[in-house]
Formats: C-alpha cells, sequence, structure tokens
C-alpha cells in the first residue's frame, strides 16, 4: 500500500502578494513530496504541518494574525497537529517578541524567506522552478507580483520597515511567469506590487510600467490585465496610453490617494499636494475614457481637523468615485507618524468619519451603477450559485469590487467570458440577463 504523503495546510492573511509566497511556498512543498492544501479552515490531523503567512499591515490585521496564531498554538498543544510554522509581515517585525510569547510555534520566518522555509521542510534546496506557484484562486485569474518593498516611507505605513527598499523583476523575469499561468488556464491578470509606479526604476534607471505592461499584453491567451496600487506622486503617465490603446488591459486603476487636504497630505508625506492631485486624475480620465478609479482614503490622521475631513468628503463628492475602500488611522510602531505626531484623534471621531465617508461613496455607488442599467458588458463567471451565475466586468478586481449576478436562463462555464445586458443595480452589485 502506497504510504500517503504528509499534509501541509498553509494559511494566507492579508493581501494578494502574501497570496503569491503561499502559492510559491506551496509549489516547493508539493514538489518536495508532500501534499500542500490552501484552506483557511485548516483540516486538522495529527500528522499535519500547518503554515501561517501573517499580515502586520494595520491593527486590525495584526490582531487577526495573532489570533490565528494562537488558534493553532492550542492546537499544537494538544497534539492535533504536528507542527505550527509562522511567516510572513507580521512575523517578519515581531518574530523575537512573539516567539517568548508563543511558545508552542515550531519554527519563525520573515517577509521574504520562505524558499528556506520550504528547503528546511524538505531537508533539500527545494526544486520548483522560479516563480512556479500552485494556483489558489480560480484557475483563470491570478495575482502577478512584479515587485516587492517600497522606498515611499509615508508616514503611516509600515511597509517599508518590513519589506525592504523596492526591487522590480525584470520585464524578461514578469513576461516568463505570464506565460508559464497562461499554459495553465490563467486568462485573467491582476498586476500587484506596493508601488506600481515605482517599477522598474531600480533596474533600468526610469519607470517601464508601461513597457510591461505592454508586453503581458502581448501574450497570446492574455485576456484581461488589472493594475493595483499605483503611486499618485511620479505617475508613470505612458501607461495610460497602454491602457487606452490595448483592449485586454482593462480601463481600471487601482490607486492609493489617502488624502486631499494639504496640511494631511504634507503629515503623511505624500509627496504630493491637492492640486496635482486633481490634475492627475483629470488627466487619467481624459486619456482614458471610461476608466474605473479605485481608491482608498484615510480618516483620523494626524492634522485631520473637521475643515480637512470637510474638504476630503467634498472630495468624494466631486470626484465619484466609481471603486473606493477607506479605513481609519492607527498607529504604526517605528513609523514617521508615531514618532512625530501624537494620535490624539480620538477612535470614536475617526469611527465616524469613516461611516460618514463610506455612506457618502455608497450612494454614489448605487448612482454609477443604475447608469449600466440597459447596457450590454462582457463578463468572466467566477462561479455558479442556486439562482445565479457570478462574474465580474473588466472594471471589477476580485474579492474588492462589485459583482454581477447573471440570471440563470442559458448555461455558463467557469472562467469564460459572455455578453450580459445589465437590468437592476444595487451599490455593489449589479443583476443582469445572458444575451443570446
Amino acid at each position: 500500500m502506497q504510504r500517503s504523503k504528509q499534509v501541509v495546510d498553509v494559511i494566507t492573511l492579508g493581501c494578494s502578494k502574501n497570496l503569491v509566497d503561499s502559492e510559491r511556498l506551496m509549489s516547493m512543498l508539493d514538489n518536495a513530496g508532500y501534499r500542500v492544501v490552501h484552506d483557511p479552515e485548516g483540516a486538522v490531523g495529527k500528522g499535519h504541518i500547518v503554515v501561517v503567512n501573517t499580515c502586520g499591515f494595520i491593527g486590525d490585521a495584526k490582531e487577526e494574525s495573532v489570533n490565528e496564531i494562537l488558534k493553532w498554538a492550542a492546537e499544537r498543544s494538544e497534539g492535533r497537529i504536528s507542527q505550527l510554522i509562522v511567516m510572513g509581515c507580521l512575523s517578519e517585525r515581531y518574530r523575537n517578541e512573539l516567539a517568548a510569547e508563543i511558545p508552542e510555534v515550531d519554527r519563525w520566518y520573515g517577509k521574504t524567506d520562505w524558499v528556506t522555509l520550504a528547503a528546511d521542510l524538505a531537508k533539500a534546496k527545494p526544486g520548483a522552478a522560479p516563480y512556479d506557484r500552485v494556483i489558489t484562486t480560480p484557475r483563470h485569474h491570478a495575482y502577478l507580483k512584479i515587485a516587492e518593498g517600497c522606498n515611499r516611507f509615508c508616514a503611516f505605513c509600515a511597509i517599508p520597515l518590513i519589506t525592504g527598499r523596492f526591487r522590480s523583476r525584470s520585464v524578461e523575469d514578469v513576461v516568463a511567469e505570464v506565460k508559464t499561468l497562461v499554459a495553465k488556464g490563467v486568462k485573467e491578470f491582476n498586476v500587484i506590487a506596493q508601488d506600481l509606479s515605482s517599477y522598474g526604476r531600480d533596474l533600468y534607471g526610469k519607470s517601464a510600467l508601461a513597457q510591461l505592461v505592454d508586453a503581458i499584453a502581448d501574450v497570446e491567451g492574455v485576456e484581461w490585465i488589472r493594475l493595483h496600487y499605483a503611486y499618485p506622486a511620479d505617475f508613470p503617465m505612458d501607461v495610460l496610453d497602454v491602457m487606452a490603446r490595448r483592449d485586454n488591459v482593462c480601463k481600471y486603476l487601482d490607486i492609493a490617494l489617502q488624502h486631499i487636504a494639504d496640511p494631511v497630505l504634507s503629515n503623511m508625506r505624500r509627496h504630493i499636494d491637492a492640486k496635482a492631485t486633481r490634475e492627475l486624475l483629470a488627466e487619467i480620465r481624459r486619456r482614458v475614457p471610461g476608466i474605473h478609479i479605485r481608491t482608498t482614503l484615510m480618516t483620523g490622521f494626524p492634522g485631520e481637523g473637521e475643515k480637512e475631513f470637510e474638504e476630503l468628503m467634498e472630495f468624494v463628492r466631486e470626484q465619484r468615485f466609481e471603486r473606493m475602500g477607506a479605513f481609519a488611522y492607527c498607529e504604526e510602531d517605528d513609523t514617521y507618524g508615531a514618532l512625530h505626531f501624537s494620535d490624539d484623534i480620538p477612535r470614536e471621531v475617526k469611527q465616524r468619519r469613516l461611516d460618514a465617508l463610506m455612506e457618502l461613496q455608497e450612494a454614489i455607488s448605487l448612482e454609477l451603477q443604475e447608469e449600466k442599467i440597459g447596457k450590454t458588458v462582457r463578463v468572466i463567471i467566477d462561479r455558479e450559485e442556486s439562482d445565479y451565475y457570478v462574474g465580474r466586468t473588466q472594471w471589477d478586481s476580485p474579492e474588492v469590487d462589485p459583482e454581477v449576478l447573471v440570471r440563470k436562463s442559458v448555461a455558463m462555464r467557469k472562467g469564460e467570458f459572455y455578453d450580459v445586458r445589465v437590468v437592476e443595480a444595487l451599490p455593489f452589485e449589479l443583476i443582469a440577463e445572458p444575451v443570446v
């Protein structure tokens, strides 16, 4: 009888960049003879190894990561799993403190030494090809990480302290991975980095984002390319020309703006002011008609009084962002903000402002969604539910953006594209019927 493989359950917390790291780790462990699973609930087995890939970006994420570690520490102490291993951003920043508090963890690794983790478990150098991955998303879409690190050092953000300086992958390296993923059935690529605007500057002495996107778009089988996490200062305008010209580059841009009031932007060390921000947004919309902009805003950073907050509200009314998220400021250890400002805005004030901002955005989102009623849009189908097929348009990134619920009048296949007609709109969903 063939001996069953030992199971490694990799649990990923936080962002899609973490997910890519987990997928690469899983590929290496698979090649080393383990049976790898990606089960957030954790299929507990006495011989199982659990790897928790942590997030350390903001307070809520850190709390979630600690609670996940503690949950599995209890399983480890009871002998229901054989090993507990922790990696990722939280472990990178607080490894010594966490190790002292949670001795049940067998091994600790940082953000970027998952290759060492795989080698230690395999007791040999991992055999996976560069950037080979076990795709954990639906097989028709994947995240494509083109760089690691950040040079911006915004006052509120600990990412540069965790990931180090910005490091681009070469255009050739990224395109080679795209070809590998297309061969596995991936059609949609969500391009990610801490700061897309800096891509290529360390390798080529100038931004190469437009060159990279053009090269990815040339790969046969690439249907959609979507860009995430651009930085407004030093934005590479030439990528807009590629977006306007290439049919398989989605008319979508994720660009975190954080605020609009000049005193707050200055305190945040964002290297851009309100006037330049508005000019940038106007130019983006001029060059790429129909583009959907996703942004992230923050309430409660030091220097945000009621006047500055009302300026932020007016900015959202004026810009009518198609997609928007927001969060309340949480002071992060050793950041410029923690070292130079007093976090003196009460939590309830931050939350009140956040709630008001999101209530305003919900109303704007509904109005923008209603403009799509009667229009025909192209969707990719992600899954099937009892009454609907669930899909997304080019303007919808997985997990964070609205979905399209397509009524079941004809058979549809997951991972395929279809034209549908929008018949009803909700703030964060569209209802559609197939075009037959």
